[in-house]
């Protein structure tokens, strides 16, 4: 197998680059907040809701570098590399998806 081409210079996410990071500051701070719901025996529902609360705010991090990567690394390649690229991204969506 052909080693994969280098994308352009930085990553697809790097105009978002801040609002990424903040989001995941914060959702650090929601899984230590499920930490201590857990060793403060909070009710099972109050802590799966939480639970699902993190996956979604993942999910919406997943989907901008998604974004950043389809609009960076696959459309923004030379055409060469672009069918790779789109295979490349669709295998990150199935994987993403399939963690369901």
């Amino acid at each position: 197998m052909a080693p994969t081409p280098k994308p352009p210079a930085g990553k697809g996410y790097q105009a978002s680059k801040d609002q990424l990071l903040d989001r995941l500051a914060r959702i650090k701070g929601q899984v230590g907040g499920i930490e201590r719901m857990v060793e403060q025996d909070r009710y099972c529902i109050d802590v799966l809701t939480q639970i699902s609360a993190i996956q979604g705010a993942l999910d919406s991090v997943a989907l901008g570098v998604l974004d950043g990567h389809a609009r960076t690394c696959v459309l923004a390649a030379p055409a060469e590399q672009q069918e790779e690229r789109t295979a490349e991204l669709m295998a990150a969506v199935g994987r993403l998806m399939r963690r369901r």
